[in-house]
């Protein structure tokens, strides 16, 4: 596939252009219902479609039918990622109207984490052909392991990334709005929502891991890689505001990912020695698997409503009152060289663990 130097700038442009017009529409802190999200999710959906009918008409079935196979293994990817973060959101109890401003600056930097994930597995692909049985190899393992950890959930309480958080950055114990930092008595605290966000960030390196090689097994065209997982990724606030309330729903989701991850590392490792299995049947058969696991999955679920993820008894956080957020100072305002000494006026032990 011939990419001229001027389409990346174009693209980016776009995508630049419509994580501005997301945030505009969201700039004010508000509860995202159901309707707002499925018009979104569709929104963004149309979005990645006709990018990649553009592809298939200007350049041609097999890139089109490529970036069709790589979207669609990041949206299904995704969903799972979609489900971890339900369960973050639940156990920090995090008010839902301030759960959009952690999405976008979580899949801000989820799409500047994959756009240097996939320039260094390009660069490793061309140069070493190698790599494919590693990347083969590790897709067969992680695959095999979802499969058999297919039951088991997310303990946020386990978390080693949130422990490190807690053990070495000040922080108060109750969420101040939408603000991710907060200055109280001179000194400079993160809020919980500032600990959620770096969840989010390393959930999404993560499954980065496993979804970055899972698409190179359908394509090995930076282009196609890139744009893929990019408007994979850009719907992923609103499909979480939509499927939030249904992971009970979706039981053998997470059957059918570990069967895609298998296909396609089988699929790698036919490339490297044997033959190139046809990207439409290799399209073909992960839209199968995926469509079979969620019909599969509602059909066993069927008469469930919506409901949330169970939360736990005594969540670690809570929300300032009115009293604490006008207590605060302004967050930038060094302060006056006669004011007292900070010497112990730090956060108690209480609001850093």
């Amino acid at each position: 596939m011939d990419v001229p130097f001027w389409l990346w700038p174009a693209v980016l442009g776009l995508i630049v252009g419509m994580l501005a017009v997301d945030l505009f529409a969201h700039r004010r802190a508000h509860v995202i219902g159901v309707r707002e999200a499925a018009l979104w999710s569709a929104a963004w959906v149309a979005v990645g479609v006709a990018f990649g009918a553009w592809v298939w008409w200007a350049h041609g079935a097999e890139p089109g039918q490529q970036y069709f196979a790589g979207y669609l293994i990041e949206k299904s990817l995704a969903v799972d990622n979609v489900f971890v973060w339900a369960v973050l959101f639940t156990y920090f109890a995090v008010p839902r109207e301030y759960q959009h401003r952690v999405l976008f600056l979580g899949v801000l930097g989820a799409l500047v984490l994959r756009g240097l994930f996939i320039a260094g597995g390009s660069v490793l692909v061309e140069r070493f052909d190698w790599v494919l049985y590693l990347f083969a190899g590790f897709l067969l393992w992680t695959g095999w392991r979802m499969a058999r950890q297919r039951d088991e959930h997310l303990d946020p309480e386990r978390s080693r990334a949130l422990r490190w958080f807690r053990r070495y950055v000040p922080m108060t114990d109750a969420y101040h709005g939408q603000r991710f930092l907060v200055r109280r008595d001179g000194v400079l605290l993160a809020t919980p929502l500032l600990a959620v966000l770096v969840l989010v960030e390393v959930t999404d390196v993560v499954f980065a891991v496993d979804s970055i090689p899972a698409i190179f097994a359908v394509t090995d065209e930076p282009f196609l890689v890139f744009t893929a997982n990019a408007f994979a990724l850009l719907g992923l606030r609103a499909m979480y505001f939509l499927l939030a309330d249904l992971v009970h729903r979706f039981v053998y989701l997470k059957t059918g990912l570990a069967l895609v991850l298998v296909w396609v590392g089988v699929k790698m490792l036919l490339k490297v020695d044997l033959f190139h299995v046809p990207t439409a049947v290799s399209l073909a058969v992960i839209t199968t698997i995926i469509g079979v696991s969620v019909a599969a999955s509602l059909r066993a679920t069927r008469g469930q409503g919506r409901r949330p993820v169970a939360a736990p008894p005594a969540p670690p956080f809570r929300t300032a009152t009115a009293e604490e957020v006008a207590a605060l100072e302004p967050l930038w305002r060094r302060r006056r060289a006669d004011a007292p000494a900070a010497a112990g006026s730090g956060p108690s032990p209480g609001e850093r663990r």
